[in-house]
Protein backbone atom coordinates (compact mmCIF):
# COMPACT_ATOMS: atom_id res chain seq x y z
CA UNK A 1 0.00 0.00 0.00
CA UNK A 2 1.25 3.58 -1.02
CA UNK A 3 1.39 5.69 2.25
CA UNK A 4 0.62 9.29 0.37
CA UNK A 5 -0.29 11.82 2.71
CA UNK A 6 -3.59 13.78 1.69
CA UNK A 7 -2.54 17.48 0.31
CA UNK A 8 -4.26 18.84 3.05
CA UNK A 9 -1.63 17.22 5.60
CA UNK A 10 0.79 18.82 3.55
CA UNK A 11 0.08 21.84 3.63
CA UNK A 12 -1.65 22.12 7.39
CA UNK A 13 2.01 20.98 8.48
CA UNK A 14 3.61 23.55 6.24
CA UNK A 15 1.91 26.41 8.19
CA UNK A 16 2.27 25.04 11.53
CA UNK A 17 5.69 23.82 11.42
CA UNK A 18 7.30 25.41 8.20
CA UNK A 19 7.80 24.30 4.83
CA UNK A 20 11.37 22.29 5.78
CA UNK A 21 10.63 20.82 9.03
CA UNK A 22 7.21 19.51 7.59
CA UNK A 23 9.30 18.09 4.03
CA UNK A 24 11.66 16.80 6.43
CA UNK A 25 8.66 14.68 8.31
CA UNK A 26 6.72 13.49 5.42
CA UNK A 27 10.22 12.34 4.00
CA UNK A 28 10.37 10.06 6.55
CA UNK A 29 6.76 9.36 6.95
CA UNK A 30 6.67 6.11 4.58
CA UNK A 31 9.38 4.36 6.34
CA UNK A 32 6.99 5.86 9.84
CA UNK A 33 4.27 3.82 8.19
CA UNK A 34 5.75 0.52 7.30
CA UNK A 35 7.61 0.30 11.43
CA UNK A 36 4.02 1.21 12.85
CA UNK A 37 2.16 -1.47 10.77
CA UNK A 38 5.22 -3.88 11.39
CA UNK A 39 4.88 -3.25 15.57
CA UNK A 40 1.35 -3.76 15.34
CA UNK A 41 0.92 -7.59 15.15
CA UNK A 42 -0.58 -8.58 12.09
CA UNK A 43 -2.26 -4.98 11.22
CA UNK A 44 -3.20 -5.09 7.26
CA UNK A 45 -3.11 -1.58 5.29
CA UNK A 46 -6.40 -0.54 3.77
CA UNK A 47 -5.70 2.75 2.61
CA UNK A 48 -4.98 6.19 3.96
CA UNK A 49 -7.78 8.20 5.31
CA UNK A 50 -8.71 11.47 3.42
CA UNK A 51 -8.82 14.33 3.68
CA UNK A 52 -7.42 13.60 6.46
CA UNK A 53 -6.77 16.22 9.33
CA UNK A 54 -4.13 18.58 9.31
CA UNK A 55 -1.68 17.11 12.16
CA UNK A 56 -1.58 13.46 11.42
CA UNK A 57 -1.96 10.71 8.62
CA UNK A 58 -4.55 8.36 9.64
CA UNK A 59 -4.21 4.23 7.62
CA UNK A 60 -7.10 2.64 7.80
CA UNK A 61 -6.14 -0.87 9.17
CA UNK A 62 -7.58 -4.83 9.65
CA UNK A 63 -5.60 -6.29 12.88
CA UNK A 64 -4.67 -10.38 12.48
CA UNK A 65 -8.58 -11.09 13.56
CA UNK A 66 -10.09 -8.93 10.97
CA UNK A 67 -11.38 -6.46 13.14
CA UNK A 68 -11.19 -2.52 11.43
CA UNK A 69 -8.98 -0.60 13.18
CA UNK A 70 -7.43 2.72 12.05
CA UNK A 71 -3.38 3.62 12.82
CA UNK A 72 -2.35 7.19 13.83
CA UNK A 73 0.64 8.71 12.64
CA UNK A 74 1.58 12.25 13.94
CA UNK A 75 4.63 14.61 14.21
CA UNK A 76 6.78 14.40 17.55
CA UNK A 77 5.62 18.38 18.30
CA UNK A 78 2.11 17.21 17.86
CA UNK A 79 2.91 15.10 21.58
CA UNK A 80 1.49 11.56 20.48
CA UNK A 81 2.21 10.71 23.90
CA UNK A 82 0.14 13.15 25.74
CA UNK A 83 -2.67 12.47 23.14
CA UNK A 84 -2.59 8.49 24.07
CA UNK A 85 -2.31 9.47 28.00
CA UNK A 86 -5.55 11.36 27.78
CA UNK A 87 -7.13 8.28 25.54
CA UNK A 88 -6.33 5.71 27.42
CA UNK A 89 -7.78 8.02 30.94
CA UNK A 90 -10.75 8.37 29.21
CA UNK A 91 -10.70 4.38 28.54
CA UNK A 92 -13.44 4.67 25.67
CA UNK A 93 -15.63 7.16 27.96
CA UNK A 94 -16.76 9.81 25.36
CA UNK A 95 -13.77 8.84 23.14
CA UNK A 96 -12.39 6.85 20.82
CA UNK A 97 -10.35 3.91 22.48
CA UNK A 98 -7.22 2.73 22.17
CA UNK A 99 -5.97 -0.89 20.45
CA UNK A 100 -2.55 -1.51 21.31
CA UNK A 101 -0.53 -2.17 24.44
CA UNK A 102 -2.68 -0.48 26.76
CA UNK A 103 -5.59 -2.27 26.12
CA UNK A 104 -4.92 -5.34 28.12
CA UNK A 105 -5.34 -3.27 31.68
CA UNK A 106 -8.55 -1.98 29.98
CA UNK A 107 -10.42 -4.31 29.13
CA UNK A 108 -14.14 -4.05 30.03
CA UNK A 109 -13.93 -0.32 31.26
CA UNK A 110 -14.96 1.68 28.77
CA UNK A 111 -18.49 1.26 29.35
CA UNK A 112 -18.57 2.87 32.67
CA UNK A 113 -15.89 5.37 33.01
CA UNK A 114 -12.93 6.94 32.29
CA UNK A 115 -9.45 4.71 33.36
CA UNK A 116 -6.50 5.73 35.34
CA UNK A 117 -3.61 5.44 33.22
CA UNK A 118 -0.63 7.87 33.13
CA UNK A 119 1.17 9.86 30.34
CA UNK A 120 4.42 7.95 28.76
CA UNK A 121 6.61 8.05 25.95
CA UNK A 122 4.65 7.30 22.73
CA UNK A 123 5.80 4.36 21.12
CA UNK A 124 9.46 3.81 18.97
CA UNK A 125 7.54 3.77 15.51
CA UNK A 126 5.07 6.32 16.43
CA UNK A 127 1.91 5.18 15.69
CA UNK A 128 -1.54 5.35 17.46
CA UNK A 129 -3.92 2.13 17.05
CA UNK A 130 -7.40 2.98 17.71
CA UNK A 131 -10.88 1.46 17.09
CA UNK A 132 -12.16 2.51 13.51
CA UNK A 133 -14.93 5.30 13.60
CA UNK A 134 -16.44 6.59 10.63
CA UNK A 135 -14.09 9.59 9.67
CA UNK A 136 -16.39 10.64 7.06
CA UNK A 137 -19.50 11.30 9.42
CA UNK A 138 -19.32 13.94 11.81
CA UNK A 139 -21.14 16.02 13.84
CA UNK A 140 -21.22 18.64 10.92
CA UNK A 141 -23.15 16.43 8.78
CA UNK A 142 -26.02 16.73 11.25
CA UNK A 143 -28.19 20.57 11.75
CA UNK A 144 -26.57 22.57 14.00
CA UNK A 145 -29.16 22.27 16.34
CA UNK A 146 -28.81 18.66 16.63
CA UNK A 147 -25.44 18.50 16.39
CA UNK A 148 -25.09 20.65 19.20
CA UNK A 149 -26.61 18.99 21.56
CA UNK A 150 -24.94 15.76 20.71
CA UNK A 151 -21.67 17.98 21.14
CA UNK A 152 -22.70 19.42 24.57
CA UNK A 153 -23.79 15.36 25.65
CA UNK A 154 -20.16 14.06 24.40
CA UNK A 155 -17.88 16.90 25.34
CA UNK A 156 -19.64 16.65 29.46
CA UNK A 157 -18.03 13.01 29.98
CA UNK A 158 -14.18 14.34 29.03
CA UNK A 159 -14.54 16.17 31.83
CA UNK A 160 -12.86 13.80 34.92
CA UNK A 161 -10.06 14.51 37.07
CA UNK A 162 -6.68 13.92 35.05
CA UNK A 163 -4.19 11.12 36.60
CA UNK A 164 -2.27 11.76 39.21
CA UNK A 165 1.58 12.61 38.35
CA UNK A 166 0.62 14.22 35.16
CA UNK A 167 2.29 15.30 32.15
CA UNK A 168 -0.54 17.88 30.91
CA UNK A 169 0.22 21.48 30.45
CA UNK A 170 -2.56 23.81 32.39
CA UNK A 171 -4.91 26.30 30.50
CA UNK A 172 -2.46 28.94 32.31
CA UNK A 173 0.56 27.57 30.82
CA UNK A 174 -0.59 27.22 27.27
CA UNK A 175 -2.37 30.65 26.88
CA UNK A 176 0.49 32.02 27.75
CA UNK A 177 2.60 30.40 25.53
CA UNK A 178 -0.23 31.84 23.02
CA UNK A 179 -0.22 35.36 23.99
CA UNK A 180 3.02 35.51 22.89
CA UNK A 181 1.80 34.90 19.10
CA UNK A 182 -1.50 37.00 19.50
CA UNK A 183 1.27 40.29 21.10
CA UNK A 184 3.56 39.80 17.76
CA UNK A 185 0.28 39.92 15.32
CA UNK A 186 -0.75 43.31 17.14
CA UNK A 187 2.81 44.56 17.10
CA UNK A 188 2.86 43.55 13.08
CA UNK A 189 -0.78 44.67 12.35
CA UNK A 190 -1.98 47.80 15.00
CA UNK A 191 -5.81 47.38 13.53
CA UNK A 192 -5.39 44.27 15.39
CA UNK A 193 -4.34 46.06 18.55
CA UNK A 194 -8.23 46.60 20.51
CA UNK A 195 -9.03 43.07 19.54
CA UNK A 196 -5.91 41.28 20.92
CA UNK A 197 -5.89 43.69 23.90
CA UNK A 198 -9.71 42.75 25.12
CA UNK A 199 -8.50 39.24 24.52
CA UNK A 200 -5.66 39.07 27.12
CA UNK A 201 -7.17 41.69 29.16
CA UNK A 202 -10.12 38.38 29.67
CA UNK A 203 -7.95 35.93 29.52
CA UNK A 204 -5.86 37.83 32.85
CA UNK A 205 -8.80 37.71 34.77
CA UNK A 206 -10.11 34.46 34.06
CA UNK A 207 -6.56 32.74 34.70
CA UNK A 208 -6.96 34.78 38.11
CA UNK A 209 -10.12 33.17 39.45
CA UNK A 210 -9.72 30.14 37.86
CA UNK A 211 -10.70 26.90 40.22
CA UNK A 212 -11.34 24.17 38.17
CA UNK A 213 -8.42 21.70 37.33
CA UNK A 214 -10.15 18.80 35.09
CA UNK A 215 -9.20 16.81 31.81
CA UNK A 216 -9.83 18.82 28.58
CA UNK A 217 -10.01 17.70 25.57
CA UNK A 218 -7.64 21.05 24.10
CA UNK A 219 -9.79 21.27 21.11
CA UNK A 220 -13.11 19.76 20.59
CA UNK A 221 -15.70 21.02 18.20
CA UNK A 222 -18.06 19.24 15.94
CA UNK A 223 -15.65 17.92 13.14
CA UNK A 224 -13.78 16.35 16.33
CA UNK A 225 -16.97 13.89 16.93
CA UNK A 226 -17.14 11.15 15.06
CA UNK A 227 -20.03 8.15 14.55
CA UNK A 228 -18.78 4.69 16.38
CA UNK A 229 -19.80 1.29 16.19
CA UNK A 230 -19.75 1.20 20.07
CA UNK A 231 -21.56 4.31 20.76
CA UNK A 232 -23.40 6.99 18.33
CA UNK A 233 -20.51 9.98 18.66
CA UNK A 234 -16.86 9.30 20.21
CA UNK A 235 -14.39 12.02 20.05
CA UNK A 236 -10.90 12.23 18.38
CA UNK A 237 -7.65 14.48 18.22
CA UNK A 238 -7.34 15.43 21.45
CA UNK A 239 -4.43 18.20 22.64
CA UNK A 240 -5.01 18.00 26.15
CA UNK A 241 -4.51 20.29 29.57
CA UNK A 242 -6.10 20.65 32.37
CA UNK A 243 -8.13 23.64 33.31
CA UNK A 244 -11.74 24.92 33.86
CA UNK A 245 -14.78 23.51 31.25
CA UNK A 246 -15.34 26.60 30.10
CA UNK A 247 -12.02 26.57 28.28
CA UNK A 248 -12.87 23.40 26.67
CA UNK A 249 -16.46 24.94 25.86
CA UNK A 250 -15.00 27.72 23.69
CA UNK A 251 -14.27 26.15 20.77
CA UNK A 252 -17.63 24.43 20.21
CA UNK A 253 -19.10 28.10 20.47
CA UNK A 254 -17.12 29.68 17.40
CA UNK A 255 -18.33 26.05 15.03
CA UNK A 256 -20.03 27.42 12.04
CA UNK A 257 -18.18 30.48 12.26
CA UNK A 258 -18.35 30.83 8.35
CA UNK A 259 -21.74 30.21 8.15
CA UNK A 260 -22.89 32.32 11.34
CA UNK A 261 -21.16 35.17 9.27
CA UNK A 262 -22.84 34.85 5.45
CA UNK A 263 -26.22 35.25 7.96
CA UNK A 264 -27.79 38.50 8.72
CA UNK A 265 -27.92 37.67 12.24
CA UNK A 266 -24.96 35.97 13.03
CA UNK A 267 -23.79 38.46 16.14
CA UNK A 268 -26.91 37.85 17.66
CA UNK A 269 -26.53 34.00 16.81
CA UNK A 270 -23.25 33.86 18.51
CA UNK A 271 -24.16 35.61 21.93
CA UNK A 272 -27.35 33.26 22.00
CA UNK A 273 -24.97 30.29 21.30
CA UNK A 274 -22.91 31.35 24.54
CA UNK A 275 -25.71 31.38 26.62
CA UNK A 276 -27.00 28.50 25.55
CA UNK A 277 -24.27 26.11 25.94
CA UNK A 278 -23.39 27.82 29.51
CA UNK A 279 -26.76 26.77 30.50
CA UNK A 280 -27.09 23.55 29.41
CA UNK A 281 -23.28 22.42 30.25
CA UNK A 282 -23.79 24.83 33.61
CA UNK A 283 -20.86 26.37 33.10
CA UNK A 284 -20.51 30.81 33.85
CA UNK A 285 -21.44 32.28 30.88
CA UNK A 286 -19.40 35.16 31.68
CA UNK A 287 -16.37 32.85 31.59
CA UNK A 288 -17.57 30.92 28.76
CA UNK A 289 -17.73 34.80 27.12
CA UNK A 290 -14.73 35.48 27.87
CA UNK A 291 -12.49 32.35 27.05
CA UNK A 292 -14.20 32.56 23.46
CA UNK A 293 -12.99 35.80 22.92
CA UNK A 294 -9.88 34.96 23.72
CA UNK A 295 -9.89 31.57 21.96
CA UNK A 296 -10.94 33.59 18.68
CA UNK A 297 -8.73 35.85 18.36
CA UNK A 298 -5.74 33.69 19.20
CA UNK A 299 -7.14 31.59 16.37
CA UNK A 300 -7.74 34.41 14.16
CA UNK A 301 -3.83 35.49 14.98
CA UNK A 302 -2.35 32.14 14.52
CA UNK A 303 -3.86 31.95 11.07
CA UNK A 304 -3.37 34.79 9.90
CA UNK A 305 0.54 34.48 10.41
CA UNK A 306 0.47 30.91 9.09
CA UNK A 307 -0.98 32.53 5.65
CA UNK A 308 -4.52 31.21 6.18
CA UNK A 309 -5.65 34.84 5.43
CA UNK A 310 -9.91 33.58 5.08
CA UNK A 311 -9.86 31.87 8.10
CA UNK A 312 -7.92 34.67 10.35
CA UNK A 313 -10.56 36.78 9.55
CA UNK A 314 -13.87 35.03 9.78
CA UNK A 315 -12.15 34.45 13.46
CA UNK A 316 -11.39 37.86 14.28
CA UNK A 317 -14.85 38.96 12.71
CA UNK A 318 -16.38 36.61 14.92
CA UNK A 319 -14.71 37.49 17.98
CA UNK A 320 -15.36 40.92 17.09
CA UNK A 321 -18.60 40.24 17.97
CA UNK A 322 -18.44 39.15 21.39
Amino acid sequence: MGCEPPRRLERALGEMYGDAAAADWLAGLPGLTERALAAGDGLTAERVAAPGGRSSLVVLVRRADGTPAALKIAPPAARPDLERAALEHWNGWGAVRTLDASEAGASGAGASGPGTSEPGADDAAGGLLLERLHPEVSLRSLPEAKALLEAAGTVRRLWVEPPAGHGFETVAERTARQSTGMRAAAEADPELAPLVEAALAARAELVEGASELLLLHGNFRQSKVLSGERAPWLTVGPEPLVGERAYDLARLVRDRAEDLIAASGGPVTARRRVKKLAESLEVDQARLHGWTLFRAVESGTRALAEGRRQMGEVNLEFAGWL
